[in-house]
């Protein structure tokens, strides 16, 4: 139904950025609700954090949260978290 309404990328985004959201409040508790995915750039993640401190938590377990993306539904397989400072 998607695909016909020709919204299947918005959809397959939308998606995406609600895989991060979940996966970030499971494995760092402290950015759920504050991290937000900007962009899926293969090979690269690009999320955002409010603060430097946020940053730094999600880089310490990048490697992590890059797996559970591969493994969520419309998730990809990425190798490099990027981390865009907004406040």
């Amino acid at each position: 139904m998607a695909a016909e309404l020709g919204i299947d990328r918005e959809l397959k985004v939308a998606r995406q950025m609600a895989a991060w959201q979940r996966i970030v409040a499971e494995r760092v508790p402290a950015a759920g609700g504050s991290s937000g995915l900007l962009a899926v750039q293969p090979p690269v993640l690009v999320v955002s954090a409010p603060s430097p401190i946020v940053a730094q938590e999600l880089r310490l377990r990048q490697a992590d949260l890059l797996e559970a993306f591969g493994q969520a539904p419309d998730g990809e397989r990425l190798i490099e978290l990027r981390i865009v400072i907004r406040r």
